[in-house]
C-alpha cells in the first residue's frame, strides 16, 4: 500500500452504478465526463469547509483509479494493465452552484479540497477490478455500499473511452462514480469513504466538515438552492424507489386483475399492455422497467444502427437483477425483436423478464428457459427485416400502455400491466384488502348466500366481514 501525491488531472464520471442511476431516473448509454483541478485533492483527516452561505454540500464515495503508465488510444481490454492502483475517494459538491456550471461542474465540485483521497493505494495487480467493494459513512452511520458488480461501465472501458482523444499520464486520477445513498454533509459531519476486498483494505478517508465563514463576492455566481436542487443532493427525487423484497411479495400476493381495478379506481384505465402471450404462463412477473425502441425498418438507419454493438444489445447487457426489458415494437409481429440467445444473456444477467409487442424467434428455445417473456407471437424473421434497433431507457409504448423507465411491471396468467412507482404501495394495500374481501364473499356464496347486499357489501354484511377479518 502506498500514498497518493496530487495528480497531473482528476477525470470524474457522472453516471457508473446502476442503483444511482435508478435513483436517477435514467441509465446512460455512454460514459460521460467532468474535470476536477488538481487543487481540489486533500488527504484524510484534512477538514472541508462547507462555503459559506451554501446549504447543499453533498458527499459522493467513490473508487478512485490512479493511472500507473501513459495510456493513449488503448484497448479496453487492456485499460486496466495501465493503471497502477485503486484508492478511496469523495467527490465533493455544493449542489447551490450547479446552476452556475452549466453542466462542467468546475464550481460546484472544483474547491479546494473537494476531492479527498486515501489514505492507501491498493496496488492493482493485489485487487481483482469486478471484485471491490465501496462503502460511506456518515456519522458512523453505514449509508452508501455497493460493489464493482454493480458497474454499468468497467474500469478498463473507461481508460479506453478516455484514451481516445485524451492521454492519461502517471499520476492522473479517474473518479469511477457513486452508488445510491449519496446525500448531504453539514458542519460537524464526519464522512468516511472506505474500498476493500476480502484481504485489502485503503483504510477509510476521514472528512470533518466545517462552516466556512468568507462570504462570496458579488463578481461571480451566487448559491442559490431550490426544491429540485434539494431533492438532487439528499436523493429524495422520485426515481429513489425500491422494489424490496418484500413489496415484490405482497405485490406477487394478488391477481393483475384486483391491481387493474385499484388502478382503475384511481384514474389509470389505460395501464394493460395487450395482446401478449406468456412463454411461462405459471410463473408470475415483477420488476423494474427497463426499455428499447425499435423504429420502423430504413435501409440507410439500419446501416448505421442495426449492427454491431447496437441499442438491443446494449439493452440487454444492461439488465440487472429484478430488471424487466420491456421492448417498443409498434405491435409488428412480422420478425423476431428477441431471440434464444439474447433471452439467455437476460436470464444470466438476473432480469426478472421480458416483455415485447412484437415477434420472438427461436421461440420453442426462449420458452424452455426460466426467465417469462410475453410476446405477441412467434416469427422466424431476424430483427433487420422490419425493425431498427434505436434507443434504451426512454419512456416507449409497449401494446397500447405508456412504459417508463423505473415503472413497475406486473404480470400472470391475465396478462402484463404497468404501475406507477409513486402509487405501487397505496395501490398493493387497497388490492390485499379487496382480494381478503373476495375471500369472504366466496366463502359465504359457498355456504348459500345469496349475492344481494353481499357483493358489494352492504352494511349488515361490512360488519360480519369486519368479525370475519378480527378471528383471522
Amino acid at each position: 500500500m502506498t500514498s497518493i501525491a496530487r495528480p497531473g488531472k482528476i477525470i470524474a464520471l457522472h453516471l457508473n452504478y446502476r442503483s444511482r442511476a435508478v435513483q436517477r431516473g435514467r441509465v446512460p448509454q455512454q460514459p460521460s465526463y467532468f474535470l476536477k483541478p488538481p487543487t481540489s485533492v486533500a488527504a484524510s483527516g484534512a477538514a472541508l469547509e462547507r462555503p459559506a452561505s451554501t446549504e447543499l454540500l453533498g458527499f459522493e464515495g467513490e473508487i478512485a483509479l490512479v493511472i500507473g503508465r501513459t495510456a493513449r488510444r488503448v484497448r479496453p481490454e487492456d485499460g486496466w494493465s495501465y493503471v497502477s492502483g485503486v484508492t478511496a475517494a469523495n467527490d465533493f459538491g455544493v449542489y447551490d452552484l450547479r446552476y452556475a456550471d452549466k453542466g462542467s461542474n468546475l464550481r460546484s465540485k472544483g474547491g479546494d479540497g473537494f476531492t479527498p483521497l486515501g489514505p492507501a493505494v491498493l496496488p492493482a495487480a493485489d485487487v481483482d477490478p469486478a471484485a471491490l467493494r465501496l462503502r460511506t459513512w456518515l456519522n458512523g452511520e453505514l449509508v452508501q455500499e455497493d460493489t464493482t458488480g454493480d458497474l454499468l461501465f468497467g474500469f478498463g472501458r473507461l481508460v479506453a473511452d478516455l484514451s481516445q482523444l485524451i492521454t492519461l499520464e502517471p499520476g492522473d486520477v479517474v473518479l469511477t462514480g457513486t452508488p445510491a445513498g449519496a446525500s448531504v454533509a453539514i458542519p460537524g459531519d464526519v464522512v468516511e469513504v472506505e474500498v476493500d476486498t476480502a484481504r485489502h483494505t485503503t483504510g477509510r478517508l476521514i472528512t470533518p466538515i466545517t462552516e466556512g465563514t468568507v462570504p462570496f463576492g458579488p463578481y461571480g455566481a451566487l448559491p442559490r438552492a431550490d426544491d429540485q436542487q434539494r431533492a438532487d443532493a439528499y436523493g429524495t427525487s422520485t426515481g429513489d424507489f425500491q422494489l424490496t423484497a418484500g413489496l415484490k411479495e405482497r405485490i406477487e400476493s394478488v391477481g393483475t386483475a384486483t391491481l387493474s381495478v385499484q388502478l382503475r379506481k384511481r384514474g389509470l384505465d389505460d395501464v394493460f399492455i395487450e395482446g401478449l402471450t406468456s412463454t411461462r404462463p405459471g410463473t408470475r412477473l415483477t420488476g423494474r422497467a427497463r426499455t428499447l425502441r425499435y423504429l420502423p425498418y430504413r435501409e440507410d438507419l439500419f446501416e448505421k444502427h442495426g449492427g454491431g454493438y447496437n441499442a438491443q444489445k446494449r439493452a440487454i447487457d444492461a439488465l440487472g437483477p429484478g430488471d424487466v426489458l420491456v421492448m417498443e415494437a409498434r405491435g409488428e409481429r412480422g420478425t423476431g425483436t428477441v431471440g434464444d440467445i439474447l433471452a439467455l444473456r437476460a436470464q444470466v444477467r438476473g432480469a426478472a423478464g421480458i416483455v415485447t409487442d412484437g415477434g420472438v424467434r427461436d421461440l420453442a428455445a426462449v420458452s424452455a428457459l426460466d426467465i417469462p417473456t410475453y410476446h405477441a407471437g412467434p416469427h422466424p424473421a431476424v430483427l433487420g427485416r422490419r425493425h431498427v434497433p434505436w434507443d434504451v431507457d426512454v419512456a416507449i409504448a409497449c401494446g397500447g400502455a405508456a412504459v417508463c423507465p423505473g415503472d413497475v411491471i406486473v404480470g400472470d396468467g391475465d396478462g402484463v400491466l404497468v404501475i406507477p412507482p409513486d402509487l405501487v404501495e397505496e395501490v398493493i394495500d387497497a388490492a390485499i384488502e379487496q382480494e381478503l374481501q373476495e375471500t369472504y364473499i366466496a366463502e359465504q356464496v359457498a355456504a348459500g348466500e345469496r349475492v344481494e347486499g353481499l357483493y358489494p357489501m352492504d352494511e349488515h354484511w361490512r360488519g360480519r366481514y369486519a368479525a370475519w377479518l378480527a378471528k383471522r
